[in-house]
């Protein structure tokens, strides 16, 4: 089971360069309970890059840079499938 609705959907961010940049999202119920990915302008994001991390729902950007602009979308998966949540816009200034 893979619900539609995400519990949380990410919300737009605006952030100086060098600040840190915190989206977050909770996926669809799900069973067995779907884990997250995050893709930023439809490629899939590498969180072995060290200013990545991904905890739980939260995508955290440490020391942002103009490059990491662009829209962002989480999405759930489990055996069932796959949502993508509404996209979300970070703005680096």
């Amino acid at each position: 089971v893979l619900r539609d609705d995400f519990r949380q959907n990410p919300t737009d961010v605006v952030v100086a360069a060098g600040e840190p940049a915190i989206l977050e999202c909770q996926p669809p119920r799900g069973h067995p309970e779907p884990t997250i990915f995050w893709k930023k302008d439809k490629v899939r994001i590498d969180d072995r890059e060290e200013r990545i991390s991904i905890r739980g729902g939260k995508l955290m950007i440490s020391n942002t840079r103009k490059s990491d602009a662009g829209m962002y979308t989480c999405v759930g998966t489990n055996m069932v499938g796959e949502r993508d949540s509404d996209p979300a816009e970070l703005t680096v200034f």
